[in-house]
């Protein structure tokens, strides 16, 4: 999962005899933008985007490319990912390994730091950078050695705006950087955007992740759909061992695999929403959107979303374990509690509850108990259940104990349900309960089943 970068925004190609608001031209000038950069586009199309089949296809290419829903016009899933921070590499075209197969013909390779970030301390840059080719290093056989002085196979730089590549940056967020495939000349060199905040940590931009991310396409890689990849596009934080199974596959069909190392545990593979064995790990309410988790990824549905937004846990929540056990939002407090194993984590938004983590047994379960297979809230009560194994718990939200005679079988207070439970959510009088592939849509008045769905219905599959 991993990890990296973008830029823009976006057009729709639609006609419109009336004039367009301020924030629909904008948007229409920034995707011109975004997909002549990154997907091709030619220049001059500007003032008749809405009519171009161009543009239309170019525009499918980059949803395809995403994953995203495949309509050719501007919708706003299409525009937020356009707005995320990424690599300035293109996602497409002769940059990919596969029909060229740009490569070093040596395993043994050069690299210099001709400047550095005032953001970080030099020692720090340093270390980034050879983390950063450690990685690739750790599953070939290639080699780095740091020149001083001299021409190296990869010049390293720190620069803004137009930096003397006929390539500028656009200030701030949007693109954080980009580096050119195995060659003579400019091939290899690796420029990162002064203009971004540059870390060490999850506070800002990352410059170990970006690193990594920007000298696999010195190496020769391409950018992955795989959103687990190191080399997918989009930035995200995360930690651990960044390269997935599919950037070990690319850089390893380029130059075979490191004879002396022991095996690396790559990055788990991006979950498929409309895989029909598809289970949840757990489902949340987040502020008017639902939080849907699987692995070491969640999806992200608003109802102004057209399609779930899926990103790795750690770049969002980066103290959180990589695994969510269950999770349940208590809005009249605005919280949102997470499980993972024997801990709790209560959220305020985004952020972190000051005293947390605590222990679940704080909640008043057993020590017995080791983990929360599902939570959820029923706003009409007041109460929390909490389903463990083959039992639930109610928890009384006001006094903060838990209510006398449990725990209960879920399979005699629930007939008609699975005896276990992976994840449940409550809208409007219904529970919904998720068992490995399907979904149980549960009336918690009249204690019945009222219809089975598979689980990824939600994910719009």
């Amino acid at each position: 999962m991993i990890a990296l970068l973008l830029l823009l925004l976006a057009l729709v190609p639609h006609s419109s005899a009336l004039p367009l608001q301020s924030t629909e031209k904008d948007n229409r000038l920034f995707a011109e933008k975004y997909l002549h950069r990154l997907y091709g586009l030619p220049a001059g199309l500007q003032g008749r985007l809405q009519k171009s089949d161009t543009f239309q296809t170019k525009l499918k290419e980059m949803q395809k490319f995403f994953k995203l829903k495949v309509t050719g016009t501007l919708d706003d899933s299409t525009v937020e990912l356009m707005k995320q921070a990424r690599c300035g590499v293109p996602d497409i075209g002769e940059y990919n390994h596969f029909p060229r197969h740009l490569k070093w013909q040596n395993n043994n390779i050069t690299f210099r730091i001709l400047n550095y970030t005032p953001d970080l301390k030099k020692a720090d840059v340093d270390r980034a950078i050879r983390n950063a080719l450690n990685v690739w290093a750790d599953v070939t056989p290639l080699t780095f050695k740091k020149l001083h002085e001299g021409i190296a196979d990869i010049m390293i730089s720190f620069g803004s705006r137009e930096h003397g590549d006929y390539n500028p940056f656009d200030g701030p967020n949007g693109l954080l950087a980009h580096a050119y495939p195995p060659g003579a000349g400019i091939g290899g060199d690796t420029h990162f955007d002064e203009d971004e905040q540059w870390t060490k940590d999850s506070s800002a931009y990352n410059l170990f992740i970006v690193a990594a991310h920007e000298l696999g396409h010195a190496l020769g890689m391409s950018h992955s759909s795989d959103a687990g990849a190191l080399m997918y596009p989009v930035y995200s934080y995360t930690t651990g061992f960044p390269l997935s199974e599919d950037d070990i596959e690319g850089i390893q069909a380029l130059y075979g695999a490191n004879p002396n190392s022991k095996k690396v545990k790559p990055r788990p593979v991006a979950p498929s929403k409309c895989d029909p064995d598809l289970s949840f790990d757990a489902v949340t309410e987040l502020r008017g959107e639902t939080i849907v988790f699987k692995d070491s990824f969640y999806w992200r549905l608003h109802p102004q979303m057209p399609e779930p937004e899926q990103t790795l846990i750690k770049s969002t929540w980066p103290f959180f374990p990589k695994k969510v056990d269950a999770a349940y939002e208590n809005p009249e407090k605005d919280r949102v509690y997470m499980f993972s194993g024997i801990k709790m984590w209560a959220l305020n938004g985004y952020d972190l509850v000051d005293g947390y983590p605590k222990y679940i047994h704080k909640l008043g379960l057993p020590k017995s108990v080791r983990k929360v297979d599902a939570a959820v809230y029923i706003k009409d009560t007041g109460k929390t259940l909490l389903f463990t194994d083959e039992e639930y718990w109610s928890y009384d939200e006001s006094t903060g104990t838990m209510d006398r005679g449990y725990p209960r079988s879920i399979e005699e207070d629930f007939p008609g349900m699975d005896d276990e439970v992976d994840a449940v959510a409550y809208h409007y009088g219904q529970l919904y309960f998720f068992h490995e592939h399907i979904q149980y849509e549960y009336s918690y008045a009249s204690r019945k089943v009222l219809r089975i769905q598979r689980t990824n219905s939600i994910l719009n599959c």
